[in-house]
């Protein structure tokens, strides 16, 4: 998969999570998960299981992006997500 349909793919796991919960948003590649669509730590582990579901269940190690320095990260922008996902497919 190429890193542009990765990149869709991720926006659309997102996009499907916002719509899901009946919210409003233009999810943008600078947006922020927490910040701006107000996830909690839950959510954003949710996200990324979707993720990793809607990619047939292929692990992707996501600590290594929620982590950095042995401590949690306080956000994320969608595009920072995008990177992550698409570097991990190319591997």
């Amino acid at each position: 998969m190429d890193a542009a349909k990765v990149r869709a793919l991720v926006q659309a796991t997102l996009e499907e999570f916002i719509e899901d919960w009946g919210l409003e948003a233009e999810i943008k590649p600078e947006t922020r998960i927490v910040e701006d669509l107000e996830f909690d730590s839950i959510d954003v582990i949710q996200l990324t299981v979707a993720i990793e579901s809607a990619l047939g269940g292929r692990k992707l190690g996501f600590q290594d992006l929620l982590m950095r320095d042995g401590r949690y990260i306080d956000d994320l922008s969608l595009r920072e997500v995008q990177d992550f996902v698409a570097a991990k497919i190319a591997a």
